[in-house]
């Protein structure tokens, strides 16, 4: 852990030193936490009867434009704790709110410490299934080194052309990464009953051909039994606003290209959303969320 290398960016910034230095995320050593709470908007199988435990961590690997957590994930707000103290946290979660499981939100550049929190809880006899929501963007070594942290892989298959990755998010090669980050997490699948794996697509404003092609590559080099989520949840946010096309909704003619291409494809384990009904779960998220302890609902 000299140079840190947890993300396919592989920056090699030595965070964990005595004279810490910044990766190109902006994480240091330690833990730096925005906000934690039993979550109720995740699709069924997270959500479950009482809500996922959803951490969100601070900082973020990827620079998306339409950024809809932009004052932790691009700004950094957030509190910075201790290994204790965040066990502590979950501990919480588990004893007092008795979430289905602990979801961790964007954890790459923290996974050594989470784990640390996990061995201290498992020393108490605590233990729930680890969620590990992210974009995407991750190195297979990663993943096989933190699998410990990965009972449900919630992942993102958000582009499917390069050069769009790098100018809405500032990810190179994220179709390469977080394709084999899917398939990664498919492979976890079949060898493990405790492992789960639910792919989010986010139909994004003018690239809804993305979201087909991505829908294609699945069906292609993985399976159609692989569970989707085809969300049509994109609102405008942060540098979104005025970068068109991310300055406006999805058409409804977009979002039923994908939802058509899905069927088309063989696609039945997943879930797809009312396009433009309103869900009050989705108005407490995003760039007016508060800090610290809270549901999410």
């Amino acid at each position: 852990m000299s140079g840190c290398e947890l993300c396919p960016r592989r920056c090699g910034a030595k965070r964990f030193g005595s004279e810490p230095k910044a990766g190109w995320c902006g994480a240091l050593n330690g833990l730096r936490v925005f906000r934690w709470g039993p979550h109720f908007g995740e699709e069924p199988p997270i959500t479950g009867e009482r809500g996922s435990g959803c951490v969100f961590f601070s900082r973020c690997t990827m620079k998306c434009l339409y950024c809809q957590n932009s004052p932790w994930s691009w700004g950094g707000k957030g509190r910075d704790m201790s290994v204790a103290e965040f066990a502590g946290i979950l501990r919480n979660m588990a004893n007092v709110d008795r979430v289905e499981n602990w979801n961790l939100v964007s954890p790459t550049p923290y996974l050594p410490y989470i784990r640390e929190a996990a061995h201290l809880l498992a020393g108490e006899g605590i233990r729930l299934p680890f969620v590990w929501n992210s974009s995407g963007y991750e190195r297979v070594e990663t993943l096989e080194e933190y699998s410990d942290l990965c009972d449900w892989a919630l992942f993102d298959l958000r582009y499917s052309r390069e050069d769009t990755a790098t100018a809405s998010s500032a990810a190179p090669g994220y179709v390469e990464a977080s394709r084999a980050a899917v398939k990664w997490a498919w492979g976890a699948r079949e060898k493990s009953v405790r492992n789960g794996l639910i792919v989010r697509i986010l139909v994004l404003p003018g690239h809804a051909e993305e979201a087909i092609e991505n829908l294609a590559w699945i069906a292609t080099e993985l399976s159609s039994d692989v569970p989707v989520s085809l969300m049509s949840q994109y609102t405008p946010a942060y540098r979104g606003r005025d970068t068109p096309p991310f300055n406006r909704g999805v058409t409804k003619d977009e979002y039923e290209s994908v939802v058509e291409a899905a069927a088309d494809f063989g696609f039945e384990n997943g879930w797809t959303q009312d396009f433009g009904a309103a869900d009050p779960k989705l108005a407490f998220l995003g760039e007016n969320m508060l800090a610290e302890h809270g549901a999410v609902s």
